[in-house]
């Protein structure tokens, strides 16, 4: 005998039905899931986290979470990885991510991503889908698609996400943001961030040579999107970062640390123009220095801007080191900084976070206090970058919301990787953000988005 269906198993079963999603499997044929969420967990729980990379900067972003429980180790280089793997005896390990979360999907709560920039994207979306809370190391995406696709999808699936900008987590930094926004220095019409990024080579072709692969590496998995190349040790390991098909350059590498502070503070979100001015294009790798000039508009009180920045370490332009000690007569420039100019005075920071500033001139602003805390403060040392992550631990069981959520470094991210299409577009840009479209230069709008390898798909 059939059963019978009431209201509430009808209503209950339509609710599941329309938050569902489809699922394709490697063989074809699709399944209908309802839409995970996320596990609610107690404060005096463990979050048990999988980590998607386990190696290099994945074992410093492990060791910064290892208050939690780690259930599940993923990277494609079992050599990079075997540190992590050795302080985490219990966690199952795996080469392929999207096999880790199918077969840790229960015992999963949130996902650490830490791999090369190109494949951020698909193992991110992939977590979210499934309802994990993710923290994924900057840039957020290659692509600015990439980045508007994830805005979108932590909105979707109400998961936790943060990314790795960890100097977002510093008292200093939140207090540059809040004398920046109570106007200590007036209106600012000017932001000059500068990076001693590349320390990897860039403006060079690529190799010839074919070296054997290593017994622990599975190349494939990590060419993941990218386009088919034979393994070389110019791309991995670190190197890879100057690879157009695999990282973002200087610019990627570095902005969403160093350009963090400048863009929280002034309010930014799409620029109207960029250009970008290099030692050359190289259809293989970044240059050795550029010069990426942005036009922001003017935001609810605050006038238009001019943001410019600058990498190439010791390569830099004379003209350049000249320009930028111009900004600020007297002081000795770090290789890395940032310099936000307003009508009465200019807030300098010697730091690669943004965090750590003077006022400038500082006659002017001698004995001045800083304004009262309107950011606020991370429970933990002032300097304790660790405090960026234990936010996004927090958030995950519900005590606290994060900062550098994927609502504010999507954002963050396009901006930035807009200056990778405006360096390969070799022009002047115009953005149209709302549509996500470059509207004077049609081929720079290839550049938005990669065709990816088969089989993956951020469909």
């Amino acid at each position: 005998m059939a059963r019978k269906t009431n209201r509430r198993d009808f209503l209950r079963q339509t609710t599941i039905a329309g938050a569902g999603f489809w699922v394709f499997s490697s063989t074809g044929c699709t399944a209908f899931r309802p839409t995970p969420r996320p596990r609610r967990i107690s404060p005096n729980e463990k979050l048990n986290i999988a980590a998607i990379g386990a190696g290099g900067m994945a074992a410093s972003d492990i060791r910064s979470l290892s208050s939690e429980n780690f259930v599940a180790l993923c990277d494609v280089d079992h050599n990079r990885a075997a540190k992590s793997f050795d302080q985490h005896p219990k966690a199952k390990r795996f080469y392929d991510f999207r096999k880790m979360l199918d077969a840790m999907d229960r015992q999963i709560d949130g996902v650490l991503i830490s791999t090369p920039d190109h494949t951020h994207a698909v193992a991110t979306l992939a977590a979210m889908k499934m309802g994990k809370h993710v923290y994924c190391q900057k840039p957020l995406t290659h692509d600015v698609y990439e980045a508007r696709v994830l805005t979108k999808a932590a909105k979707k699936y109400n998961v936790v996400t943060q990314m790795g900008n960890q100097g977002t987590g510093l008292d200093k930094l939140r207090e540059a943001v809040d004398v920046i926004q109570s106007g200590v220095i007036g209106p600012v019409r000017e932001a000059h961030i500068w990076t001693n990024r590349p320390i990897w080579p860039q403006g060079i072709g690529r190799p010839t040579d074919r070296p054997a692969i290593p017994s622990t590496l599975k190349w494939n998995l990590w060419l993941g999107t990218a386009p088919e190349r034979p393994y070389h040790r110019a791309y991995h390991p670190f190197k890879w970062r100057g690879w157009w098909d695999f990282g973002t350059g200087a610019l990627g590498d570095m902005a969403c640390h160093t350009a963090n502070m400048a863009f929280m503070a002034l309010k930014l979100g799409y620029p109207t123009s960029v250009e970008a001015e290099m030692s050359g294009y190289n259809p293989e790798t970044y240059p050795t220095w550029s010069v990426i000039r942005y036009e922001f508009p003017a935001r609810d009180d605050m006038p238009p801007l001019k943001w410019v920045w600058y990498d190439g370490g010791n390569n830099k332009p004379a003209k350049v080191i000249e320009q930028l000690q111009k900004l600020a007569p007297g002081q000795k420039l770090p290789r890395s900084g940032s310099l936000l100019v307003g009508d009465k005075g200019t807030l300098y920071s010697p730091n690669d976070y943004g965090a750590d500033y003077k006022l400038l001139p500082e006659a002017d602003f001698a004995g001045d206090k800083p304004p009262a805390p309107q950011m606020p403060r991370l429970p933990g040392a002032p300097g304790d970058l660790t405090k960026h992550y234990m936010e996004w631990v927090r958030a995950c069981k519900g005590q606290t919301t994060t900062t550098s959520n994927f609502a504010y470094a999507g954002p963050l991210t396009e901006t930035v990787v807009l200056g990778c299409v405006a360096m390969r577009a070799q022009e002047r840009i115009e953005w149209d953000g709302p549509n996500m479209k470059v509207t004077n230069c049609p081929r720079a709008n290839d550049y938005l988005r990669r065709e990816y390898r088969k089989p993956w798909s951020l469909d």
